[in-house]
């Protein structure tokens, strides 16, 4: 252990990186290794394991039990890859591949336009097939793909890093970029919508230490927007990260990136060392976080939790992140799409963002489609617009031989609504009216050849399985919501009875919001249920 270590820092918040190597290098984490690990960091061998057991990219092996084959293969089973037939590739694959080979499902990959998606070992394989998945195994086609993607030369020599140099040098004031900000209308985009500016003004306005943590762990299934600025031009991204830190006074900022996008990771780590080699981190650390398959994580404060070693759990509120965050220091909390905007808002102007919006609505909105339609993808289009007009303008219109019946307007946590309700602007406010929400803007379409009833299972699952178990509303009410729409009849009274209590006494955003797509679909596809 300690050779594997090394020269690295046995601080509590290093924990699951430490246990990402231990996994990464064994393939398994032995228990002799966990426990010569807490010995290494001095922490009780539980704390070691209750990390380790939280987190489902880790594999436990007790003395005396076989560990996992060499290489796993995971199939993802959220809704988009279900539509796509991932339960058939699922029993195949078990059938086709050898004993060297553990075939398991998992959740939500990242890759729900191109779906449906295989991680063999810890790379994505998208647009599977038995095939061409049983093809990759066997010339050990196992690590990331490295998309092409604008470096820092060419970001640099397109105008890039002029806008955080002039603040560095102090021709900006923090003042000026955050009434931009407010002006403009910019809304954290990570799903909860608060007003960017106005979140950095109540940052600043705590006493230092400040520090930023930055959300990349988008886990919402139909969600992979973040993972498009990431592997397409990460430095906007970076450089409104740090313009961000300089604005808040944060020196040290943690990133934190969802463990399914170790391309990401790599781009991540080679750019942000061009950063630094050009002298632009002057004042500011950045780290590098691995998620380790926990959607709960998304939850800002449970990423919290997270990125300081420990299991994902939400926290009570308040106090807010913005008052007590990350190492119970102030912190400002923001995902990837909405810094990837500053730059361009700053240097175009309040005005231009503004002016975007559709119906009334102001802003870009980045929504991530998926499902039923002939182009499926990530679309930059005005906030406001339509999931019929989003279709039919942007995806190309609907797959051949499908016809437009539904659609999830913010994921799986969003509701469902029927092509009947496709012309309310999709924005934040416009959806709750009707029971739903935006969130991430992750939309994905269904059809006339979907059994609602079916989806929403799928969802509830997803649910089930990613809940944190801290409280027991959500934990023991989404298996109890399983349970009864599994069964021939829906138990209607039941199920809202159980919808009530666990909106309002969960913990957090998950099983507050878990039961969503069961009152759309009561409310919108009674046909389905008899």
């Amino acid at each position: 252990m300690q050779g594997l270590l090394g020269e690295r820092e046995r601080r509590r918040d290093l924990l699951i990186e430490h246990l990402h190597l231990l996994q990464d290098h064994f393939g398994c984490l032995h228990a002799r290794h966990l426990a010569a690990l807490a010995e290494e960091m001095r922490l009780a061998l539980v704390e070691v394991y209750e990390v380790a057991s939280f987190y489902a990219h880790f594999d436990i092996v007790m003395d005396g039990e076989a560990p996992p084959p060499p290489l796993t293969v995971r199939v993802c089973d959220s809704l988009s890859c279900e539509l796509a037939g991932s339960a058939r590739l699922l029993e195949a694959l078990r059938g086709r591949l050898g004993d060297g080979v553990r075939v398991v499902r998992a959740p939500c990959m990242g890759g729900c336009h191109r779906a449906p998606v295989v991680a063999i070992g810890h790379a994505l394989h998208e647009h599977a097939t038995v095939d061409n998945v049983a093809a990759a195994v066997s010339v050990g086609e196992q690590h990331p793909v490295i998309p092409e993607f604008v470096g820092f030369d060419a970001y640099r020599a397109d105008g890039g890093y002029r806008l955080l140099g002039a603040c560095l040098a102090g021709e900006r004031k923090p003042e000026e970029i955050i009434g931009v900000l407010e002006h403009s209308g910019l809304r954290g985009l990570g799903g909860a919508g608060f007003p960017t500016g106005r979140k950095w003004r109540l940052v600043l306005q705590e006493p230092p230490p400040r520090l930023l943590a930055v959300n990349a762990d988008e886990g919402e299934p139909g969600t992979f927007k973040d993972r498009y600025f990431l592997e397409t031009d990460p430095h906007r991204f970076l450089e409104g990260m740090l313009i961000a830190a300089w604005v808040v006074e944060a020196a040290e900022i943690y990133i934190y990136l969802r463990d399914e996008y170790p391309q990401c990771q790599a781009i991540l780590e080679s750019e942000i060392a061009a950063v630094d080699a050009a002298g632009l981190l002057p004042q500011t650390r950045i780290h590098l976080r691995r998620g380790a398959g926990a959607y709960i994580c998304g939850e800002e404060s449970a990423m919290l939790e997270s990125i300081e070693g420990k299991r994902g759990l939400p926290r009570q509120r308040p106090p807010f992140p913005a008052q007590v965050g990350l190492f119970s220091r102030p912190t400002l909390c923001n995902n990837v799409e909405t810094l990837y905007w500053v730059r361009d808002i700053v240097e175009k102007g309040p005005e231009w963002f503004s002016g975007q919006g559709r119906n009334g609505r102001k802003g870009l909105r980045t929504f991530s489609v998926s499902g039923r339609v002939r182009d499926p993808g990530v679309k930059l289009a005005p906030a406001g617009i339509t999931a019929r007009q989003l279709i039919d303008e942007f995806c190309g219109g609907m797959a051949e031989g499908h016809a437009f019946r539904g659609y999830l307007p913010g994921g799986a946590s969003g509701g469902i609504l029927p092509a009947a309700l496709a012309d309310i602007p999709l924005d934040f406010g416009t959806l709750e009216p009707e029971g739903c929400l935006i969130g991430s803007a992750a939309v994905v379409v269904l059809s006339d050849k979907d059994d609602m009833k079916a989806v929403a299972l799928n969802l509830l699952r997803f649910f089930e399985d990613e809940s944190c178990g801290q409280c027991t509303p959500c934990r023991a009410g989404t298996e109890k919501a399983v349970r009864l729409m599994t069964a021939p009849h829906w138990d209607e009274p039941l199920l809202h009875e159980l919808t009530q209590v666990m909106s309002d006494a969960s913990i957090c955003g998950l099983g507050q919001a878990a039961m969503n797509p069961v009152k759309m679909v009561l409310k919108h596809f009674r046909e389905d249920l008899t």
